[in-house]
């Protein structure tokens, strides 16, 4: 073998020394991270309908950046039903009590219509903080009485909410139900949980079909998520 030859092959031994090395360095730093992700402690939360990360976070008591993190995340916005969430140092029997006030709500409240929240509780749109969620559902769905009481307002255009309707629960709770197409009841008529009230529109300042909702107790809103199933 050459002395040219020779010092090539060498060259071609360290270098694929070096490879070497580095390959099993970078592959005991990758397994020496997964372990240390799965040492830490928690459970899986699988998404439901209607619920959304912010809600996920609030059952748990986690800041919503750090459920965000330890899932790695892109959009906060988006989660599927079905979803697995891992939440960090939750407790084991955590997810049995969270599903069990999620599926059979105390407060007796149901969800008005079925779809996908738009906006949350006390988010800022245009500097105006939202009193209430926007629920996004097709045109002429039917929306329900998320409680028994008694209708206390019902007008076709009121400023930015177009067709509104109120509901009295006689609690100190009433709900708000508004950018309706249709009003399909009267003030001062009774009505039951689940019964039809009004159709999904888009009246007032409402650019798409959807359901503006609102629960005030003592007329202060609430968080709606804390009352649904």
């Amino acid at each position: 073998m050459s002395t040219l030859a020779k010092r090539l092959f060498d060259l071609a031994v360290i270098a694929a020394f070096i490879l070497l090395i580095c390959g099993c360095a970078a592959k005991k730093k990758s397994m020496s991270k997964m372990s240390n992700i799965a040492s830490v402690p928690g459970i899986y939360h699988k998404v439901a309908n209607n619920e959304t990360l912010w809600s996920i976070s609030k059952d748990y008591n986690i800041r919503l950046g750090d459920l965000i993190a330890a899932n790695k995340i892109p959009d906060a916005s988006k989660i599927n039903s079905g979803q697995l969430i891992f939440i960090p140092n939750a407790a084991k029997d955590a997810y049995t009590k969270i599903n069990k006030r999620f599926f059979t709500s105390d407060s007796g409240f149901i969800w008005p219509v079925k779809g996908r929240v738009l906006t949350q509780f006390g988010i800022r749109y245009n500097g105006i903080k939202s009193k209430g969620i926007k629920i996004k559902a097709k045109e002429g769905v039917k929306i329900v009485a998320a409680r028994s009481g008694e209708i206390s307002f019902c007008e076709d255009k009121v400023k930015g909410k177009g067709k509104t309707i109120i509901i009295d629960h006689h609690d100190g709770f009433i709900t708000v139900y508004a950018h309706n197409s249709e009003n399909l009841v009267a003030a001062g008529q009774a009505v039951k949980q689940g019964e039809v009230i009004a159709k999904v529109g888009s009246t007032g300042r409402s650019e798409t079909p959807q359901l503006y909702f609102e629960i005030r107790k003592g007329h202060k809103p609430q968080n709606p998520f804390y009352y649904l199933p």
